[in-house]
């Protein structure tokens, strides 16, 4: 079993989600996770110390166990820029602005790789983001297999929540 779907198959055992894992340099392990999507829920709860905590003392028993060679371990939230990374990503953040670069430049869209815009509902594996042209607003349908890096855009608001 490759190790991405060893620590996949772990966390959704823990009720987590992996989001984006990395092998870098000096046997560091780092593991992006997320909780699942809950549609019926009103707010989506984020990830917290004590969840990197548990997913961390989990991994580390398995990857001894497996015999996984590194030498250290990180665990942590996505981050506000998230990576999408699977066709259930774009579905989950439709409505939210993102940036996509894809793999090769689209001839139909003057030679571009890289757009920012509004992520749409996919259709079936037909990605969808509306961003602004030179002509106004236009659509970019791609696949998940045409995208080298998605990511979303940050949104920060530091106004005091008190009315």
């Amino acid at each position: 079993m490759r190790l991405s779907e060893l620590i996949e198959k772990t966390l959704s055992g823990m009720g987590y989600e992996l989001v984006d894992f990395e092998q870098a340099a000096r046997g560091l392990l780092r593991v992006f996770i997320d909780l699942p999507f809950d549609p019926e829920a009103a707010e989506q709860r984020n990830i917290t110390v004590e969840d990197c905590e548990s997913v961390s003392h989990q991994l580390s028993h398995l990857l001894t166990v497996e015999n996984v060679n590194y030498e250290r371990l990180e665990v942590s939230s996505p981050g506000l820029d998230r990576p999408l990374k699977k066709v259930a990503d774009y579905a989950r953040f439709a409505g939210h602005e993102a940036v996509v670069k894809l793999r090769v430049p689209m001839p139909a869209v003057a030679n571009r790789k890289s757009f920012e815009g509004v992520l749409h509902a996919p259709e079936g594996d037909t990605l969808k983001l509306e961003f602004e042209s030179k002509d106004g607003p236009a659509m970019l349908e791609f696949s998940l297999a045409d995208v080298d890096k998605a990511r979303l855009v940050p949104k920060v608001d530091f106004r005091s929540r008190k009315a």
